[in-house]
């Protein structure tokens, strides 16, 4: 494992709170398979005042009463899913792979690199109109990202923000997303 080193430090909350996630992003080489780099932002998580840190900007950036309900994909959205959701007195919603929820589901397929995946999430999750922000770890191609806002609005959420802790932005990812507002605490 190496720690991860970002020229020109940036992210949507500004270059301090970037380098927060930046100084706790550990680069683990070869995972899941060979050739890929995967970013381990479970160091982040681990530091309390760090965790917090982020937990509080996020909340800062999208405001307390902007959202009814925080969702969190799996895995590490649940993480800071919970942690919002604990913070701002709101309820939490998980967003999961197929076939990890017990009740009556809506359900998206998409595209990986190397196969399809399916997202679902519980047909009663939201009411109509329920301002729903969406938290995950990482932005990359946006595939999961735009699954996931698509299942929130089919389920009838609005969808009132997006935030991840790190975007991988040569990735394209936000573009795909758009028109859509992504947050991004540290773009690399």
């Amino acid at each position: 494992m190496t720690e991860t080193h970002t020229a020109g430090i940036r992210g949507d909350i500004g270059p301090e709170v970037a380098q927060l996630v930046a100084s706790r992003l550990l680069d683990v080489p070869d995972f899941p398979k060979p050739g890929v780099v995967f970013k381990d932002l479970m160091p982040l998580f681990a530091d309390g005042e760090a965790f917090r840190a982020v937990i509080d900007g996020i909340i800062a950036h999208h405001g307390p009463d902007s959202f009814d309900t925080v969702a969190g994909i799996e895995a590490r959205g649940f993480v800071l899913a919970a942690a919002v959701a604990y913070a701002t007195g709101v309820g939490v919603v998980p967003v999961r792979k197929a076939g990890k929820l017990p009740r009556a589901t809506h359900s998206v397929s998409y595209a990986l690199e190397y196969g399809e995946a399916t997202l679902e999430v519980h047909q009663d999750a939201f009411t109509a109109g329920h301002r729903v922000l969406v938290l995950d770890d990482v932005l990359a191609t946006g595939g999961t990202a735009e699954a996931t806002l698509d299942l929130v609005e089919r389920a009838g959420g609005t969808v009132s923000g997006f935030t991840v802790l790190l975007e991988l932005g040569f990735l394209a990812g936000r573009e795909r997303l758009a028109p859509r507002p992504v947050h991004a605490l540290l773009t690399v």
